[in-house]
């Protein structure tokens, strides 16, 4: 795998209010090599349990399938605390799958958060765990499945063409934000 890898799809979530119930918009960026080769979309629950089998069937019934190499997830976590099974997200696919976070996250904070305040959090703590833990990674933290150490690293490299974050991870997210709100904003 490694430098060799050109066809990834870069997931993220749309921006959603606080207050908003019910589902969210996620966007799969869909790249071969540097150039954008289409755009994928699906809907998961806020803070619900879908967000694997959604993520699973959005890159499985479309035609960029066959040529997937490789998955990208930006947080472990989409709509709130729908947390990805990232092992049954791999198994699912049969591809490589690397969560990416620029600042490795508060794991007290969000194991209070599940254990606390959110409706299934003793199983979504239980998949964060099993995730393994974030590893520092050219410049981000990952975490990862069917994928070592240097290959993720190559991964990441050869897709950060402007910045840290990876590209495929980059445009899901001005897309998802440009769709839900007219125009995209923040920091992709």
């Amino acid at each position: 795998m490694g430098a060799g890898l050109s066809h990834v799809i870069g997931v993220d979530d749309a921006p959603f209010l606080r207050e908003h119930r019910g589902d969210v918009a996620i966007v799969g960026a869909v790249f071969a090599g540097s150039r954008l080769e289409g755009v994928l979309s699906a809907r998961v629950r806020r803070d619900g349990r879908n967000a694997t089998t959604a993520i699973a069937a959005m890159i499985a019934r479309s035609r960029f399938a066959t040529h997937a190499q490789a998955v990208m997830l930006q947080g472990i976590a989409l709509a709130g605390f729908n947390v990805v099974d990232l092992h049954g997200l791999h198994a699912a696919l049969g591809l490589p799958v690397v969560v990416v976070a620029r600042r490795a996250p508060n794991l007290d904070a969000i194991r209070e958060a599940l254990l606390t305040r959110v409706r299934g959090g003793r199983r979504k703590w239980a998949l964060i765990e099993q995730a393994g833990p974030m590893e520092p990674l050219a410049g981000v933290f990952v975490q990862r499945a069917g994928v070592s150490l240097p290959d993720a690293e190559a991964l990441l490299r050869r897709f950060a063409l402007s910045g840290k974050l990876p590209e495929p991870l980059r445009v899901a997210h001005l897309i998802a934000g440009g769709v839900t709100r007219g125009e995209s904003r923040g920091r992709a």
